[in-house]
């Protein structure tokens, strides 16, 4: 797991150089990721797979996905990794809201509080109307995006294999950010040719690292250990760019870390 959530952001920096030192298209780097992801599980998809892709719920699905790594993609434009990751974890805390109005979760006050506190964590770190950003207006509506598709897979994950809900999300969106991804082609250069495949490798090693962590461990052992994104994300963007978190963003990073890890042991409890 510590891997898998180093990978992820190691990624996503691989991606932020590609458009901030070569002016590459966010929308190219989040589209060459669906399309490698999708050669990679294309082979290993099971029989009936194909025939989920007749639900519009699945379409809907792929395509918060495909939203929220196009989004985050172009916070990381301009933002702090950190920040940018931070921000970003107001996804957990949409899936929590939208889980108890549509999936009729179980609502506990304590539980409650704690997801409020990660929301105040996420406005220390943003400071609207105070430091307003649109990079970090980007990460906030792709946490958004990605908390929707987190409640979508909890609500259809019985639909399909593990695998074939994979190859959804990840052929769907290459097919609706084709036209883009074509239309924004950078130049072939061996710099941009190695960081696209970085930045989509990393990211499908962290998911595979993460989906295996799943297999060999008890989801309220792994899910705590999601939140040292956050902590890697601060590593990798003060190694990689330089980039040392305010004095605002390390106080908005600690109340997310505390609230999130808090939750995630009252879950388990």
């Amino acid at each position: 797991m510590f891997l898998a959530m180093s990978l992820i952001p190691a990624g996503d920096s691989a991606g932020k150089i590609l458009t901030s030192a070569f002016g590459v298209s966010p929308l190219f780097v989040a589209w060459s990721r669906f399309v490698l992801g999708t050669l990679l599980v294309l082979p290993f998809i099971p029989s009936g797979t194909l025939r989920l892709l007749r639900d519009p719920r699945i379409w809907v699905r792929a395509a918060m996905l495909a939203g929220g790594i196009s989004c985050i993609q172009t916070a990381l434009k301009t933002e702090e990794v950190a920040s940018v990751f931070a921000a970003f974890f107001i996804g957990p805390l949409v899936s929590y809201v939208l889980a108890v109005i549509f999936l009729r979760e179980t609502v506990t006050p304590l539980r409650s509080l704690l997801v409020a506190l990660g929301f105040v964590g996420v406005l220390v770190v943003v400071r609207p109307g105070i430091q307003f950003s649109i990079g970090l207006m980007w990460a906030l509506a792709a946490g958004t995006f990605y908390g929707i598709y987190l409640t979508m897979s909890r609500w259809l994950g019985g639909l399909g294999h593990p695998l074939s809900l994979t190859f959804t999300q990840l052929a769907i969106p290459t097919l609706l950010l084709l036209p883009v991804g074509l239309w924004q082609l950078p130049p072939v250069t061996a710099p941009i040719a190695a960081l696209t495949l970085a930045s989509a490798a990393f990211s499908m090693l962290g998911n595979l690292l993460l989906l295996y962590a799943y297999r060999v461990a008890s989801a309220t052992q792994v899910a705590p250990l999601v939140y040292f994104q956050l902590v890697a994300a601060v590593g990798l963007g003060w190694l990689i760019f330089g980039d040392w978190p305010d004095a605002f963003t390390w106080i908005g990073l600690g109340i997310i870390l505390t609230a999130g890890l808090a939750s995630a042991r009252l879950r388990s409890s």
